[in-house]
């Protein structure tokens, strides 16, 4: 009998401070492996960053050293745009990774192309995804913008891809999170929020079930009397 395929635990990473001038990422080793492939098949969605070339050549590398094998980029963004080539290599791979940069760049280009509901079906089969930086906050629920930097009144939300069911912000630790208690302000009460800062990750669970990785995870709440701090998730022992 066939067994039928379950959705991967999700990795949302914030990237350590000195990134990839400090040799591999124990986080990003593990995660790529969790794909259980030798040296796994990365797709690259370098939406976020416009798909830029440095960049992606840059994180290539990176994901190389912590033990990708061939590192692809879904071609998604401008006149290099190709939608049935991107989708052939999201699906020949063993692990899709979501990079860094502008969440609401990113998520324009995604929802521009159509390729979300692909993506959910992707990860509803069993495809891993890793998320870094902007990536992660745009496998998650929904993030915060401004028409107007300077007129907090101008805030609103806007959805992300929704893989991980839940709203986080990465390295937004030398703010106190402003970006994500802005979001959580405009949320309904009961809305939690997770801060990731730079050197840690959260494992998301298909059951919802999260881990702290290499650090704890803050948590914030809105209630009925505002945003308020909750314990923080720590790693497991």
């Amino acid at each position: 009998m066939n067994r039928v395929a379950l959705p991967a635990p999700i990795y949302l990473l914030a990237g350590r401070p000195g990134g990839r001038r400090g040799g591999a990422d124990p986080l990003l080793v593990r995660a790529l492996a969790s794909a259980g492939a030798a040296s796994p098949k990365v797709a690259y969605i370098g939406a976020a960053s416009d798909d830029n070339r440095s960049f992606f050549l840059m994180l290539a590398e990176h994901l190389r050293l912590c033990g990708a094998g061939p590192v692809t980029l879904a071609p998604l963004v401008g006149r290099r745009a190709a939608v049935d080539k991107a989708r052939a290599v999201l699906e020949a791979a063993d692990v899709i990774f979501v990079s860094g940069g502008d969440v609401e760049a990113g998520m324009a280009v995604l929802v521009e192309r159509q390729i979300v509901p692909y993506l959910r079906e992707l990860y509803e089969a069993g495809k891993p995804f890793v998320g870094i930086s902007a990536g992660s906050i745009m496998l998650g629920q929904q993030w915060v913008r401004w028409d107007d930097p300077d007129d907090d009144g101008s805030a609103s939300l806007f959805p992300c891809m929704g893989l991980a069911s839940l709203t986080c912000d990465t390295h937004g630790e030398a703010d106190c999170w402003e970006e994500l208690r802005a979001l959580l302000r405009l949320s309904p009460e009961g809305t939690v929020g997770y801060g990731i800062p730079a050197g840690a990750g959260l494992l998301v669970r298909p059951d919802g079930a999260l881990e702290a990785l290499g650090a704890p995870v803050q948590r914030f709440a809105r209630t009925a009397r505002g945003v308020v701090r909750r314990a923080d998730l720590r790693p497991e022992e």
